[in-house]
């Protein structure tokens, strides 16, 4: 996500500030008619996809998993989500919102694509250290449906060096616990715990890992998550930043899940 964010202040300004979205956004939803087996059979087949800046991995690599998938953003474009779908992509988390007046340009037709073509869907938030966290959750809560076969929100707490209108940086302490207030009042509306994701500088410099019962989605696009982040467990990893996907034009940020094809199912409400 990093990538996606550089100069999203003025993008973001563009998307519609202070805009309230369209309710139908909640539409369509997947159902969960499909047989538990035939769901595992389309997991079968490790996907493998190009990238434009590829990494030789020393451990294990990224595609010796089985379940994949990516996170867009407007940067993304139009997607057609029928090929990402069919190229072996198992989910998308879609960016809604930022800050406490910003959304994402490409939210709600993202949010509709993924749903329409069944790939399991979710949204997430990029923190903005200059306002408060509690702001911040009313604000996507108020963008984001609440959907019972949507995947668990996700925080994206993560330093933007780049930011024109925000240089603080506050201490760990601040940090995890404006986390914690943020995650707090998502939970009590979608009645599921958010997936904290970050990035290797904030989460040394922040201490965001002595979040309890947290599950946390890890960028490390040169190593894998136990050489980068020693000693810490993790739900997802984003493994690259230059993928290279069917439906997508141009790069897009690749993700896998940290368990098999049985422990994805349950982990995402399929069975």
């Amino acid at each position: 996500m990093r990538r996606l964010v550089l100069g999203v202040l003025a993008l973001a300004l563009a998307a519609g500030c202070g805009r309230a979205p369209d309710r139908e956004v909640s539409a369509p939803q997947v159902t969960r008619t499909e047989p538990a087996n035939a769901r595992l059979a389309g997991l079968s087949t490790y996907p493998r996809f190009g990238d434009r800046d590829p990494h030789e991995w020393a451990a294990r690599a990224p595609w010796s998993y089985p379940v994949h998938g990516i996170d867009v953003s407007r940067y993304q474009g139009d997607i057609d989500w029928l090929k990402v779908r069919r190229s072996g992509v198992s989910f998308a988390y879609i960016k809604a919102t930022e800050g406490g007046d910003h959304t994402d340009a490409k939210f709600r037709d993202n949010w509709r694509g993924a749903g329409a073509a069944g790939l399991k869907r979710g949204a997430y938030h990029y923190y903005y250290f200059c306002r408060p966290a509690a702001e911040q959750a009313r604000w996507f809560i108020r963008h984001v449906p609440k959907d019972p076969d949507a995947l668990p929100p996700v925080l994206d707490m993560e330093w933007n060096h780049r930011s024109r209108s925000c240089r603080t940086r506050p201490d760990g302490a601040t940090v995890r616990a404006e986390a914690r207030k943020f995650l707090n009042i998502l939970e009590r509306h979608y009645g599921k715990r958010p997936v904290v994701y970050t990035t290797v500088d904030f989460y040394r410099d922040t201490g965001i890992g002595q979040l309890s019962g947290t599950e946390f989605w890890l960028r490390s696009v040169a190593g894998h998550p136990q050489q980068v982040y020693p000693g810490e467990s993790w739900s997802f990893w984003q493994y690259s930043g230059t993928g290279q996907v069917p439906g997508v034009a141009g790069d897009v940020d690749l993700n896998t899940f940290g368990g098999s094809p049985e422990s994805w199912l349950r982990w995402s409400g399929q069975i």
